[in-house]
């Protein structure tokens, strides 16, 4: 029997049944994917998740998902523990690059990996910080008279949301949004001013309990709110929250809640920079898509 080391590695592109992996390992790796996340990214670009197999053996991820003509986001960069230091990651990395030549891409890696992504190009923009915490018990009552109404987005114009979001992220992002507002077991809540959507949010469960993402708002009193009337559904359990660290009003409100660091991560960009509007994202929406 042959070992290892004379099998052929090979990358293909991931299909529907593959993409579970990508998010079986994340989960092994504790980054906590949502249950049905999976479901919404691969929709978002069938055609940016690759997988590199070992003989039969699956053994590294990676999803490179387009957006528009212009940008580019990586995510889900993983080779299985007893296959690392062989090569394979770099391989599968530089596979996943070529598939964005020409873009801007970014990523949010693990900080202990900053200094390799320097070394392909990426440059520093900032960091985002996981809070995790319980979700805490507030009652309808606590609700101050005349405080901001929230909506269920079912009753908001779906192309009101993807404006909206679009002005938050690289670009209008309509199909993904499509599932992400209505996947099972997602909850979407927003607030509009004169027709107009000033916020809203998505919450989904993971394996442990909730996660918030996205949170956008125009100010830090319509993310609270929002970030209230979520956690009023889920009173007890656990939540995330990924912030980026330079929203200060972001970072306050997720410690004003009791949410404690965990986690943090490195938004670098390649090929040039986006600039968001980050005092208006209270929670970014996913760390694999962007």
């Amino acid at each position: 029997m042959s070992n290892s080391s004379e099998k052929i590695f090979e990358i293909r592109q991931a299909n529907e049944e593959d993409v579970q992996i990508f998010c079986d390992w994340a989960a092994m790796e504790g980054w906590n994917p949502g249950l049905r996340d999976i479901q919404c990214f691969y929709g978002a670009d069938k055609s940016g998740f690759y997988i590199g197999w070992l003989g039969t053996e699956p053994i590294a991820c990676i999803s490179a998902v387009k957006y528009g003509k212009s940008h580019g986001f990586i995510g889900f960069y993983i080779v299985r523990e007893d296959q690392r230091g062989k090569g394979y990651g770099l391989r599968i990395w530089n596979h996943a690059m070529a598939s964005l030549e020409g873009r801007i891409v970014g990523l949010d890696g693990v900080v202990d990996q900053q200094d390799n992504y320097a070394k392909s190009g990426f440059v520093l923009a900032y960091r985002n910080i996981r809070f995790e915490g319980v979700a805490p018990e507030l009652a309808q009552a606590d609700r101050a008279e005349g405080s901001i109404p929230v909506s269920d987005v079912s009753a908001i114009a779906q192309h009101l949301l993807v404006e909206y979001d679009g002005l938050h992220f690289f670009t209008e992002r309509k199909t993904f949004l499509s599932c992400w507002l209505k996947g099972e077991g997602h909850e979407g809540l927003a607030v509009l001013d004169q027709g107009k959507v000033v916020g809203y949010g998505v919450m989904r469960p993971y394996a442990d309990g909730y996660k918030l993402g996205p949170l956008f708002a125009e100010n830090g009193q319509i993310a609270e709110e929002l970030f209230m009337t979520f956690c009023r559904k889920v009173p007890g359990s656990n939540i995330i929250l990924d912030v980026p660290e330079e929203n200060a009003a972001a970072v306050e409100l997720a410690e004003r809640y009791q949410l404690k660091q965990s986690f943090e991560t490195a938004r670098m960009y390649r090929n040039g920079t986006v600039d968001l509007p980050l005092t208006q994202i209270f929670g970014v929406t996913s760390f694999e898509l962007g």
